[in-house]
């Protein structure tokens, strides 16, 4: 398969499973195992091209939210997603100096995918058994901040799914507004991720030569691809659970396990 095809496929995948619940780690390890491993710089361009475009189906209301902040309601929601972004941080650098990062081989991989998939089947039950509020709460937002720390750690967990489902056991009862709340927070998350990141590879000089016609193939992919897919996660979640995507992700992690060798 051609280098430009290769790229192309693999912007596919990251913007299909960037913001699904299904983890893009798992998918690009697999992907990546037949389609050759792309370096570290092509891995932050694509996940750039998934920030771009999930800034690009929430454009209406980031610019809502930053030209209304004179509005109390506007002004609390903005000032949630800077405290969760804050805890992000805070928790998240050392955290990644530290080096505390299972690597992103198989096996760590398959079992987050399916003790991931296990904890959406039973914490999307729990919350629906609970009195849940409507609105985003201060314990919502701390917690979304907490999660995306651990995701970070356990590759194969899925950031998008373990904020979310904090999020719904903390008491925020409607999926669609987990869902929103998560995303908008994600976006200043993965920003700064891929920054540093980037600030990492070129500060060690490892940017080295790049095929800039098979990067920017893949970032137009990614960008295209997940804005496509975000939009129609939105709607999807507003009449289904999330459990088709918990089954997808157990039986993914059992596949890497029994067909994909430990050490790769």
């Amino acid at each position: 398969m051609s280098d430009p095809i290769s790229a192309l496929l693999l912007g596919i995948i990251e913007g299909i499973t960037e913001f699904l619940p299904i983890s893009s780690t798992g998918h690009l390890l697999i992907a990546q195992h037949w389609l050759g491993a792309r370096s570290d710089f092509f891995n932050i361009v694509i996940q750039a091209g998934a920030i771009v475009a999930i800034t690009l189906v929430f454009r209406q209301r980031i610019w809502s939210l930053t030209t209304g902040l004179g509005d109390a309601a506007n002004r609390n929601y903005a000032m949630k997603i800077a405290a969760a972004f804050l805890v992000t941080a805070l928790l998240g650098l050392p955290v990644r100096m530290a080096g505390w990062e299972l690597p992103e081989t198989v096996t760590p991989v398959a079992w987050a995918l399916i003790i991931g998939g296990i904890w959406m089947i039973v914490a999307e039950r729990l919350s629906e058994r609970r009195t849940g509020v409507a609105d985003v709460t201060w314990t919502v937002a701390m917690l979304v901040g907490v999660a995306q720390v651990v995701a970070g750690v356990f590759p194969g967990t899925s950031r998008s799914a373990a904020a979310i489902f904090i999020a719904m056991l903390a008491g925020l009862s409607k999926r669609s507004a987990a869902t929103e709340f998560v995303f908008l927070v994600g976006i200043p998350t993965m920003f700064a991720a891929s920054a540093y990141a980037f600030l990492e590879l070129w500060l060690d000089q490892g940017l080295g030569e790049e095929a800039w016609g098979d990067v920017a193939i893949a970032f137009v992919a990614a960008m295209v691809t997940g804005f496509i897919v975000v939009k129609w996660l939105l709607g999807f979640i507003k009449q289904h659970r999330f459990t088709g995507f918990a089954v997808y992700r157990i039986a993914l992690g059992a596949g890497l396990l029994l067909l994909m060798p430990s050490g790769t």
